[in-house]
């Protein structure tokens, strides 16, 4: 190559770098835009006290699916917001007194006890599961929505306590019958007792494979369902918080979350990192918020995002206003695209909170002027 041509060459390589460096910017600038600065709840505590959300830095309201309302719909795009529903998905509550064959069963062959509040139910029982696909179609031919955010994604089992409850199931004849079916393993005759024993003794690991399929599944089901009536929308997923390793691989082994499978289908992880609920300090907050980046090793690649909830709601103690600033804070580390946090109630009646969420929301904002 001549000394001119190699000239020309170099030229035209500084003006295209030099062409390209405002949109390079302008996206990095319009993603830090784009942080979530989001409540969960429904927004009328702070429309009836006059507050419109976004002088508070507010970009995003996440509110059950049950609560969503054309009027509040309206508002939010007045104020310019993004709006995500809630959608309980594996919530068997009241489902399962009407439909009996929908309920868990342990080991012993019974059905199980309420977790606490929650009640769950047979994910593999094929009525229910078109009763909740039907609502979740229902709701997004209704409104015109940013994402849905599945809830109680998991097995029968508590786990927003210090000491979870994390039973044994499902070992009804449609859970065995599908495992034995897809995993071709067969089970031997005898009680429902004898099966599930002879399962976890011989099987144990197919099991609990089988059991993350299924939940799997289900977010495969409805990010289809949702892809097919919005395209653009978001697949979130309100989630268990531990690790890998905490209570002997609970969530994985009981709940069925396995985040190399969901991370699949799912856009947002939304770790439930509500620290108090949880007897766990607000440093726990950050710490988990780092952990789940770096497992789902998201580097430089846009899904799946992480959007932590963190807690503001006085429950089982008070939260100040100064712990709710840290758990803010803290739920914005390293890989984090935002924050949202529990409950909008919790916040709209307590003033410094409410002046807390402002600081820290506005900061975002400027950060990017």
């Amino acid at each position: 190559m001549s000394a001119n041509i190699e000239n020309i060459f170099r030229y035209i390589l500084l003006l295209i770098a030099i062409g390209l460096t405002p949109f390079i910017s302008c996206a990095q600038k319009s993603d830090e835009i784009n942080m979530i600065r989001g409540i969960y709840g429904n927004p009328k505590p702070f429309w009836d006290k006059d507050v419109n959300l976004n002088d508070l830095g507010v970009n995003a309201i996440f509110i059950r699916s049950g609560s969503i309302r054309q009027d509040i719909m309206n508002r939010a795009r007045a104020e310019g917001l993004m709006v995500f529903a809630e959608f309980a998905t594996l919530n068997g509550k009241n489902y399962v007194d009407e439909h009996p064959q929908a309920w868990p069963i342990n080991m012993s062959g019974e059905k199980v006890e309420p977790a606490s509040w929650f009640m769950g139910v047979c994910p593999t029982e094929p009525g229910f599961r078109r009763y909740r696909l039907d609502l979740l179609r229902d709701l997004l031919l209704e409104f015109d929505l940013d994402g849905v955010w599945l809830d109680y994604v998991h097995w029968h089992a508590q786990f927003e306590e210090p000491e979870p409850i994390l039973p044994e199931t499902c070992f009804c004849d449609l859970c065995l019958g599908s495992f034995s079916k897809d995993f071709d393993i067969k089970i031997p005759d005898g009680t429902t007792s004898q099966k599930a024993s002879w399962i976890l003794n011989n099987h144990d690991n197919a099991w609990r494979d089988w059991r993350c399929k299924v939940i799997f599944d289900w977010t495969a089901e409805m990010k289809n369902l949702l892809t097919g009536i919005k395209p653009e929308a978001l697949l979130g997923i309100y989630h268990c918080p531990w690790n890998d390793q905490e209570f002997d691989g609970a969530r994985r082994r009981i709940l069925g979350l396995d985040f190399d499978m969901l991370k699949e289908t799912v856009d947002v992880f939304s770790p439930m990192v509500y620290h108090a609920k949880m007897g766990r300090d607000p440093e726990w907050v950050r710490e988990n918020t780092n952990w789940l980046g770096d497992r789902l090793d998201t580097g430089s690649d846009p899904y799946p995002k992480i959007w932590p909830i963190v807690q503001a709601h006085d429950s089982p103690r008070i939260i100040s206003s100064e712990e709710f600033e840290m758990v803010l804070r803290y739920g914005l580390s390293r890989r984090s695209g935002g924050v949202m946090m529990f409950t909008s109630n919790a916040v709209a009646e307590d003033e410094n909170k409410t002046a807390v969420m402002k600081k820290v929301y506005t900061s975002l904002m400027k950060r990017t002027r």
